[in-house]
């Protein structure tokens, strides 16, 4: 029988639909609608699927308020950034924030973010907003390989999700990219343009990728047939300064390389600079891959080959797995990773010829 909704039509413009209203028609009760709405997982799929159409049809918008008090929930995902990252300003951020607010949108959700300047005063935040009941679950960028937030939320039974992985995955939900199967990538393009001589600046040590990130280039390197020099590999390295300071360091060397993967793009262009202070050209006497897909690598000179990260898609993905474990799903069941994506420019090319003689 098709919902009795004519009822309801006269009086849409003279006061607010009630869930009192949607059960009527739907032929459910409120308790049903109610748990429809706020996705809990012992509704059906079909029955939550009705509920959303209905409310779709009759405008049905909550009370914010009243909805928090009835259920503790204040329909709002939380972020704290750490204003002393490394990129915390960089455009990335906009892109991330605007798939976040997107994915929150969809789903009648809205997004507090607040920062923090320091590690102390992260956690600080994060406390605040808990006790203050600013938000039902957070999301949590840059995963860390000694995570207080994570730490902090396990204890608290506080709904969250990492851009990122953790080795001790207990109640960890996640999205991420799959950087190491980009580094592993990075090497079998180089060594398929006939180099075997490859260095590897890795990014901050701190961060979970790195460890993955690193793997990634050795398998790279077991795959293509090539030897694993470990002076070949530098670690935490994070900024264009980093970049020029350890690449003039590989690229002095006796037994010069002739390509170098970056697991960060900004650190692929402080090589840029130490190569071209050694009369080196970038895509000729030099090979660079890096990783992430910020807009200057594709205005450098020549423009950097590197793996995109989509980070719209991301904070999508992450914030309707957030409201997906805020509803009461496993953790377990909300860990999707994605590829990252190749964009071949100018900056690698065929080992020179006087690599092989």
């Amino acid at each position: 029988m098709a919902p009795n909704t004519a009822s309801l039509s006269n009086d849409r413009a003279a006061m607010r639909v009630t869930i009192g209203d949607m059960a009527a028609a739907l032929g459910l009760t409120k308790s049903t609608v109610s748990r429809a709405l706020n996705g809990y997982p012992d509704i059906s799929d079909n029955t939550k699927l009705r509920v959303k159409r209905m409310a779709e049809d009759l405008n049905y918008m909550p009370l914010s308020h009243a909805q928090a008090i009835k259920t503790g929930r204040t329909r709002s995902l939380g972020l704290v950034l750490q204003l002393s990252d490394h990129d915390a300003q960089r455009p990335f951020l906009a892109e991330f924030l605007a798939g976040v607010s997107a994915g929150a949108s969809t789903e009648g959700y809205t997004l507090t973010v607040a920062s923090a300047d320091n590690d102390i005063h992260l956690i600080d935040t994060f406390r605040n907003l808990l006790r203050d009941g600013k938000a039902d679950g957070f999301i949590l960028p840059r995963a860390m390989v000694d995570d207080l937030r994570v730490s902090m939320f396990r204890d608290a039974d506080v709904p969250f999700v990492l851009y990122g992985r953790q080795d001790n995955d207990t109640g960890c939900a996640w999205f991420d990219v799959r950087g190491e199967d980009a580094m592993h990538d990075a090497v079998r393009h180089l060594a398929n343009l006939g180099h075997s001589r490859i260095g590897f600046i890795n990014g901050g040590t701190i961060y979970n990728y790195a460890g993955l990130r690193r793997d990634g280039f050795v398998r790279g390197m077991a795959a293509s047939g090539l030897n694993f020099a470990p002076e070949l590999v530098i670690e935490d390295a994070m900024t264009p300064e980093d970049g020029a300071r350890i690449g003039a360091r590989l690229l002095d060397l006796p037994n010069r390389l002739t390509a170098i993967v970056c697991a960060v793009d900004r650190v692929a262009l402080g090589v840029y600079k130490a190569a071209e202070e050694r009369g080196m050209k970038v895509g000729t006497d030099l090979s660079v891959v890096a990783y992430d897909g910020i807009h200057e690598g594709a205005h450098a000179q020549p423009p950097l080959t590197t793996y995109s990260v989509d980070n719209r898609q991301a904070g999508a993905r992450l914030a309707t797995l957030l409201i997906r474990r805020i509803g009461g799903e496993p953790p377990e069941a909300l860990r999707e990773t994605v590829a990252a994506t190749f964009l071949e420019r100018g900056s690698t090319g065929p080992a020179p010829q006087s690599a092989h003689t």
